[in-house]
């Protein structure tokens, strides 16, 4: 991967993470003061679940950053790339989750029908994108070992020459 491409994607990872924190700390305050008329139970279960979805986000940043680097230092066909991908994963996973849980939680509270199946339709995306991670992953279990292989022909070969 060109060196560059790898910084403009950090760089914008780094963009969505401040914009996560700053979302963090000033817009769920202000949705959970605009939620006066909600049951109080509903309002704290909403923004919690906004708060741990963007978590969720920010942790799957934060693992493709670390991927990157990997990439950039060469050291990505390696088994602890593993860890990384197993976190993206379960992040993402649990933004299906949070997803779900607020999509059911709005449909029976007259919300428009459309906003609830886009939210759906969100939750199927991102479990498709779980799924193909979950492919990458094998894709790269299958790099390590022939790269592993490759390494013991040559060094076969090393000792037959």
């Amino acid at each position: 991967m060109n060196s560059l491409l790898s910084r403009a994607a950090q760089t914008a990872i780094a963009i969505a993470l401040i914009g996560s924190v700053v979302v963090q700390a000033m817009i769920l305050p202000a949705i959970y003061r605009d939620l006066t008329d909600a049951p109080p139970v509903a309002r704290v279960t909403f923004v919690v679940l906004l708060g741990l979805g963007i978590l969720a986000l920010q942790v799957f940043a934060v693992c493709v950053w670390r991927l990157l680097t990997r990439v950039r230092a060469g050291t990505v066909f390696a088994v602890g790339a593993f860890r990384e991908i197993d976190v993206i994963a379960w992040s993402l996973g649990v933004v299906v989750v949070v997803l779900v849980t607020i999509a059911l939680m709005l449909a029976p509270g007259g919300t428009a029908p459309g906003a609830v199946g886009l939210i759906g339709g969100a939750a199927v995306v991102i479990c498709g994108v779980v799924l193909l991670v979950r492919v990458m992953k094998g894709l790269l279990r299958q790099a390590i070992a022939r790269e592993d292989e490759v390494v013991g022909l040559r060094t076969e070969l090393g000792e037959v020459i």
